[in-house]
């Protein structure tokens, strides 16, 4: 029987940096099913916002309700905001490299529905930056193991619901089990459901459905984000985000006839919506963002990865505009957890995109998923650290399980969770789900 005191399941930056915050005494297992850096976490691109100062978190927190459609937690909320300095501080102390002015501060961009600018940032890849600084930070350390190529297809829980391990699926297609003192479920959203999304393939709501097979409280499954512009292609696999950030500095949405049809900055459903409306009006399948009209040098230095991308597609963004479609984004809802990413299952915790603290409500407001992941993963590491004792041996006693029950998890998780979105939401499933994968 494999032991081991922590095991995390998702090395994106709510699981990575939840292990960085335990106390170094635990042993803890990382564990993911493809390379350590195919999360959704690296492929952030726009930043993670910070309330600039006590004047600015009436504003910040508005901001956050409105987009969410004031269905929000408002305590979630408030727990953000005012964890978001410290939190940005405690990035740079892991290494990671904010956009700075010549004196060395802080430089912030806006995006779409902020009344302010707020949003610190790497170039156009600050999910990378961030997250490849905190697996690196977590490589370094002895007590962190990280097992790639390892899928989670369930957990082990006793008589009295309290979660104490996994099985997990190798890459030779092999089952074992492993025990924990806690469990961490840091698997992300569920983009690989969806035709179209930004999202890694492979993340298609696992733990999710592993949650929904346990009973374990699950909250707002059908509230999920379509962001409004992702480069057109008809190329299969995942879609190329085009950043809100750019229409935070200033690009345009063109119609068939060049004209703007929208307010650029309103919040994202809002725009997605109306793209949808303009793509029937228009008869086509995509609309334009265009930034011709801005600083070509700007554009270069500030989006080089987006510019690059657009390039390989054939598109100069610098000198014409690009075709843009709407694309499944984020997952606002999920695991239901309380203010310690606590579930309703005692042992076992969710961070990041696999949960729902409520920060986001229906509609989450651009840059906010990264502070949100991090700051509620530091906070259920906080709980673990107080509340798991690690001086008590782990049983090594033999765990028992029907590998059979195993053979079509990857399908009936999929159904589980298509099925729950027709339930909650069938406008939604036949708008955007309803299709012949």
């Amino acid at each position: 029987m494999e032991t081991t005191d922590i095991l995390i399941v998702g090395t994106g930056a709510a699981g990575l940096f939840n292990a960085l915050q335990l106390p170094e005494h635990y042993q803890i297992l990382l564990i993911t099913k493809e390379d350590a850096d195919k999360a959704d976490s690296f492929l952030a691109q726009g930043g993670m916002c910070m309330l600039l100062n006590d004047d600015d978190y009436d504003s910040y927190f508005e901001d956050t309700m409105k987009a969410g459609h004031y269905e929000n937690n408002k305590q979630s909320v408030d727990i953000m905001i005012r964890s978001s300095q410290k939190i940005a501080q405690e990035l740079v102390d892991y290494g990671v490299d904010f956009e700075r002015d010549a004196e060395g501060n802080f430089v912030f961009t806006r995006e779409g529905a902020h009344s302010e600018n707020r949003i610190l940032f790497h170039e156009d890849l600050t999910g990378q930056e961030i997250t490849s600084k905190l697996l690196a930070r977590a490589r370094e350390r002895s007590n962190i193991t990280i097992r790639e190529h390892t899928t989670l297809v369930d957990i082990l829980c006793d008589e009295n619901n309290v979660c104490h391990g996994g099985v997990v699926r190798e890459a030779d297609g092999t089952l074992h089990a492993i025990r924990s003192r806690a469990v961490v479920l840091a698997t992300g959203g569920l983009g690989g459901l969806f035709r179209f999304s930004t999202n890694f393939r492979h993340i298609a709501g696992d733990a999710l459905a592993i949650a929904m097979r346990h009973n374990i409280e699950v909250e707002h499954i059908n509230y999920i984000q379509i962001h409004p512009t992702t480069l057109y292609t008809t190329k299969p696999g995942r879609s190329f985000l085009i950043s809100e950030s750019v229409r935070g500095e200033g690009a345009y949405l063109y119609n068939k006839d060049g004209k703007r049809f929208v307010n650029e900055l309103l919040p994202r459903d809002v725009v997605s919506q109306e793209i949808c409306k303009q793509m029937k009006l228009d008869g086509r399948p995509y609309v334009e963002l265009s930034v011709t009209h801005l600083d070509p040098e700007f554009i270069k230095k500030r989006f080089p990865n987006i510019y690059k991308q657009c390039l390989a597609e054939g598109y100069d963004m610098t000198k014409e505009p690009i075709p843009v479609t709407p694309g499944q984004h984020y997952f606002m809802g999920g695991i239901k957890v309380d203010s310690d990413s606590k579930t309703s299952m005692d042992g076992l915790y969710a961070v990041g995109e696999t949960s729902c603290n409520g920060v986001h409500g229906k509609n989450r407001l651009a840059s906010n998923s990264l502070l949100e992941s991090l700051v509620f993963a530091e906070r259920a590491a906080d709980h673990i650290a107080a509340h798991v004792s690690d001086d008590q041996p782990l049983p090594k006693d033999e765990i028992t399980f029907n590998a059979a029950d195993y053979a079509d998890i990857d399908e009936k998780n999929r159904a589980a969770i298509l099925e729950e979105i027709k339930r909650k939401d069938e406008a939604f499933y036949e708008q955007w789900l309803h299709y012949d994968s």
